[in-house]
């Protein structure tokens, strides 16, 4: 998707063949099981299918243009001792045009691996960015937490504890600090549940700096540079390179 891109609902004419635009993003969205660089982009279109304009459907035949030239990009799971179980979590506050909702999203890794991503919209209005990277937070906790019971289940089980890394520093002391202030007061109780796991030491919650934040190709349109270096932190390898290396 292009670094500035604004789509919103009457953004342009109506696309005379919603059933194309609607099958098309259809088919997509099971790219995005396997293709984690796809995950935002399909997302934000598929908020159209029951009114695509003619701008939704300019910026879907980008992505198939992108799947074109990168149709030999995929991942490349590696073998690793490590048995870590970590995530990062992101939040663009307020930034669906429509209705001010905030796109949330996580990516999860076992060792260097990524296994489990998502992104997309939140379902409730924030008032405040931390509301929204906390409600992020809130999520990866528990894709986190159910993880760990599948893998230990299976006899895997992480040899250290649930690491997650959040950018925005007023939620990672949201979710530590055991004193309810007043600008939090309204954040549904289920998410402290988030703080409860860290008081108990299920949890460890880590500050990291946007710069070095993987999840911002979930949340948001990047520039190509940008896009491609975080893409390539995913372990994201062409096909053609991994032939070279056998």
């Amino acid at each position: 998707m292009a670094a500035f891109a604004k789509l919103f609902l009457d953004d342009s004419d109506i696309f005379d063949d919603p059933m194309l635009y609607r099958s098309t993003v259809g088919a997509l969205q099971y790219l995005t099981m396997t293709q984690l660089d796809l995950a935002f982009s399909v997302n934000k279109v598929a908020q159209f299918m029951s009114k695509p304009t003619v701008n939704h459907w300019d910026a879907v035949k980008r992505i198939l243009r992108y799947i074109k030239h990168t149709y030999t990009l995929g991942l490349h799971i590696r073998r690793s001792p490590s048995t870590q179980l970590h995530g990062y979590s992101d939040s663009y506050w307020a930034g669906f045009l429509d209705d001010r909702r905030s796109h949330g999203s996580y990516c999860i890794y076992y060792g260097p691996n990524p296994i489990s991503w998502s992104s997309k919209k939140h379902s409730t209005v924030f008032r405040s960015s931390i509301e929204a990277e906390y409600m992020s937070l809130t999520i990866l906790a528990a894709e986190l937490v159910w993880i760990q019971m599948i893998l230990r289940e299976m006899g895997f089980s992480p040899t250290s504890s649930l690491v997650l890394w959040c950018d925005n520093i007023g939620a990672t002391y949201l979710a530590s600090d055991p004193v309810q202030r007043s600008h939090s007061k309204h954040v549904e109780l289920d998410y402290h549940s988030v703080r409860d796991k860290v008081q108990h030491r299920l949890l460890e919650i880590i500050f990291l700096f946007t710069v070095d934040q993987t999840v911002d190709v979930f949340t948001k349109p990047l520039h190509v540079r940008r896009f491609f270096f975080l893409c390539d932190k995913f372990s994201m390898t062409t096909t053609t390179s991994l032939e070279g290396a056998s």
